[in-house]
């Protein structure tokens, strides 16, 4: 399994998209290391997809959620979903401003 997942990985390597916002303006969008960060998680990779990426567990955590409320009912399923929303999106906030330089 580790190896198939590996090989998945190593595919996946060559059919990234590149940050159009990047391209066109020169400077890097919110989302940009996402790409990059899942296929370091695939590799095993946990600390170097954080450093890339830093709000990659929570939007995962938010993913696996959204996924599961698919099939089990939870009861506080909408505060849940709110407060990891929030979190995610605070995530990807504080590490894009600390990314431009403007925090910190």
């Amino acid at each position: 399994m580790y190896l198939q997942l590996t090989i998945f990985s190593l595919s996946l390597k060559e059919y990234m998209l590149p940050c159009l916002n990047k391209k066109l303006f020169g400077v890097e969008c919110p989302g940009c290391g996402m790409q990059r960060s899942v296929h370091l998680l695939l590799q095993g990779e946990f600390m170097e997809a954080f450093k890339m990426y830093p709000a990659i567990y929570p939007l995962m955590l938010l993913l696996v959620f959204l996924v599961s409320t698919i099939f089990v009912k939870f009861r506080f399923a909408s505060q849940i979903k709110l407060i990891l929303m929030l979190t995610t999106a605070g995530a990807i906030l504080v590490s894009y401003l600390i990314k431009m330089n403007i925090l910190f």
